[in-house]
């Protein structure tokens, strides 16, 4: 059984102790694909240094997170495009809009939204969104992009069902992790609802561990426990599961 973990931050200091063990307790569960998000250029060389370490599993992103725009974003814009132009990436991410904790920078995270897109329709990468409290501010950026070279996965998504469908018809995949195990988490109420080939798996490890491992570090195995959360959901075996939502990366990766 093959599972594809499409949004892990495993070069995060929060696994420098224990990176090698979490991998391959990863790998044993049969999570054998990691897509690794960008933050800013304070993370590139350790992402470099991982994929180097583990060719054929991990797969790099670069990009600028939005909670990472600061007075110093278009320094940060001109090195994720100059890393865009001098080597190969699978998608541009993690980008979008995050006002959950400030909304000082919100001109300067559209701007750096909209010109990250623009890479990725440039490159032909997928996008890989980032969103909190902040659904009306990205669709309407995907609104004025939007087109068939605009595509990707709607990461870490938490909306309700109507905004699942507006995600889906920007051509974005749907990244479902660990939230939809909490029993506030809301989305297992309508997930069903939606066809499973808009789907793709993620843990953002080290954040947003499923139950039971709420509030602890996450890491890529506990993807297993999204992965069974999942297939109950839709009454499927989480064989079937596994098999659809890495189809689904690969259409959207390209690998």
């Amino acid at each position: 059984m093959m599972i594809t973990d499409t949004h892990t931050h495993l070069y995060s200091e929060l696994f420098d102790e224990d990176r090698e063990s979490v991998i391959k307790s990863a790998l044993d569960k049969g999570v054998s694909r990691f897509f690794i998000p960008a933050i800013d250029s304070s993370y590139t060389q350790s992402m470099l240094d991982l994929e180097k370490a583990h060719p054929g599993n991990i797969f790099l992103m670069m990009g600028l997170h939005p909670t990472y725009v600061k007075e110093n974003y278009k320094e940060e814009l001109g090195h994720v495009e100059a890393m865009l132009a001098s080597r190969k990436f699978y998608a541009v991410g993690e980008t979008g809009i995050d006002l959950y904790w400030d909304d000082t920078f919100l001109e300067e995270q559209k701007i750096a939204f909209v010109q990250q897109i623009q890479w990725a329709k440039k490159y032909g990468y997928p996008i890989v969104i980032h969103g909190r409290d902040s659904f009306d501010e990205i669709f309407e950026v995907l609104e004025s992009e939007k087109g068939d070279d605009l595509y990707g996965i709607f990461h870490c998504f938490t909306g309700d069902y109507e905004q699942a469908k507006k995600a889906i018809s920007y051509n974005m995949k749907l990244g479902i992790g660990g939230v939809v195990t909490f029993k506030n988490g809301k989305i297992d109420a309508f997930l069903n609802k939606i066809d499973l080939k808009h789907i793709v798996l993620e843990t953002d490890s080290p954040y947003l561990a499923p139950m039971p491992y709420r509030g602890k570090r996450n890491e890529s195995a506990h993807i297993s426990y999204v992965l069974e959360k999942v297939a109950s959901l839709y009454g499927m075996d989480v064989e079937e599961v596994a098999s659809i939502t890495t189809e689904n990366s690969k259409e959207v990766f390209g690998i």
